[in-house]
C-alpha cells in the first residue's frame, strides 16, 4: 500500500502536535494520553518515512528506537573517550 507523502506529511505533524498538547498537560510520569500520543507519533513517523522514500527516494535525519536500551546503548556508542586533538591539516607537505 502506498501512501501519498503529502498525506502523510499532514498526518504526522498532526501527531506531533497532538504529543505536544499531551505532554504539555501531562497528569503525571505514566500518563496514558502522553504514551498513547507517543506511539500515534512514531506510527505517523513511520508512515511518513515511507512515503517519502518510496516517492522520493528520500530519507529523514532520526532514527525510532524499540524501547529505552536501544536509545541508550546508542547514547554509549556516541559517547567520546577521554580528550580528543584536532590535528591540523598542513598543504606545504
Amino acid at each position: 500500500m502506498s501512501t501519498d507523502p503529502r498525506e502523510a506529511l499532514d498526518a504526522f505533524l498532526e501527531a506531533v502536535g497532538e504529543h505536544f498538547a499531551a505532554s504539555a498537560h501531562r497528569n503525571g510520569d505514566q500518563d496514558p494520553r502522553v504514551e498513547a500520543a507517543y506511539m500515534a507519533l512514531a506510527d505517523a513517523f513511520e508512515i511518513y518515512e515511507d512515503a517519502i522514500y518510496t516517492a522520493y527516494d528520500e530519507v529523514t535525519p532520526f532514527e525510532l528506537f524499540d524501547d529505552v536500551e536501544d536509545a541508550k546503548e546508542d547514547d554509549d556508542d556516541n559517547d567520546l573517550d577521554g580528550d580528543f586533538a584536532v590535528e591540523d591539516d598542513d598543504e606545504d607537505d
